[in-house]
């Protein structure tokens, strides 16, 4: 008598979304947010960049996150990532027994949907994120010698004059006078303390990386709405989140370090509210961010940003 084949059981749907926010939500209740860890651990080849694919594109939004945290606990210097395959076809081999690195790539698609107040059927594009695994350069034997990405950063000359440029380019009203960094949505106006009340040139370009991010909030130049169930309602500790991802990936593009600042310590207890009853907001506030360096791109004399992987 033949014997039935049992049905095979359906292999549970993994939850990018919440995986990544339990990672990312691990390490702000240890009270440093990972965006900001490779600045304040110390990164050890001291130059933070964004990470880079094997074609050396960098990574954008969630994906920087993902992998600043990782090189951070790691202790990567190198910051070029790839997958098994890339590696093998490149020429390279990942060492046996190295632990890979989840990222995602982002994607749309159509769905049709019933809209109860018209009674019509309208196609609306949905964003999904589909994971992969990485490994860094680090992992992988044969390949060192053919990445050869400069461990030295620009002198700190260089960076502070290319950071002036980047800010005066962008035509925003930046005034100096008091003692608090804010951006004045009434006046459109950004007002910093003089530069020597800080730390350093550094600390003061890192600050205002931040306050430029508000302002492309402002003004009409670009549409951020936080009224979206998943936010919450806290409209303003998600306008602090994205201004705070803005620095750092601006950061990142202009070498110079977002300056830690004590009033976002009190953002951290909101933020982990957040994430932990809604995984998508992570996603959504570094596509935010993203969307403003963009934007901020756009108006040097290089032209509008062209578009980069995720």
């Amino acid at each position: 008598m033949a014997q039935r084949s049992q049905p095979r059981r359906a292999t549970p749907r993994r939850d990018v979304h919440a995986e990544i926010t339990q990672a990312i939500v691990g390490q702000l209740e240890q009270g440093t947010p990972p965006w900001r860890q490779p600045w304040q651990s110390g990164h050890p080849a001291g130059a933070i960049t964004r990470p880079l694919r094997h074609n050396l594109v960098p990574y954008r939004g969630i994906n920087c996150l993902l992998l600043w945290l990782q090189a951070t606990l790691a202790g990567y210097s190198a910051p070029v990532w790839m997958t098994y395959r890339q590696a093998a076809e490149l020429g390279g081999q990942v060492r046996k027994g190295e632990t890979s690195t989840l990222v995602v790539k982002a994607g749309t698609f159509e769905k049709t949907e019933h809209e109860e107040a018209t009674g019509e059927d309208v196609t609306v594009t949905r964003r999904y994120y589909k994971g992969y695994r990485v490994f860094n350069l680090e992992q992988i034997d044969g390949l060192a010698e053919r990445f050869d990405v400069p461990e030295r950063p620009l002198a700190a000359h260089a960076r502070i004059e290319a950071a002036e440029r980047f800010f005066a380019a962008t035509g925003a009203r930046i005034e100096e006078g008091g003692d608090v960094a804010c951006y004045i949505p009434a006046l459109d106006l950004i007002r910093m303390p003089p530069l020597g009340a800080f730390d350093d040139a550094e600390a003061y370009y890192g600050t205002l990386a931040h306050e430029i991010g508000h302002w492309t909030r402002g003004n009409g130049r670009l549409e951020r709405d936080y009224s979206a169930q998943y936010w919450q309602g806290q409209h303003h500790g998600a306008e602090e989140l994205v201004a705070e991802l803005v620095a750092c990936f601006l950061a990142a593009d202009l070498g110079v370090a977002p300056d830690p600042r004590d009033e976002h310590i009190a953002y951290l207890s909101g933020w982990l509210e957040l994430m932990k009853a809604s995984h998508p907001v992570i996603f959504k506030a570094a596509t935010l961010a993203e969307q403003a360096v963009d934007y901020l791109h756009s108006l040097q004399p290089y032209g509008e940003a062209a578009t980069r992987a995720a």
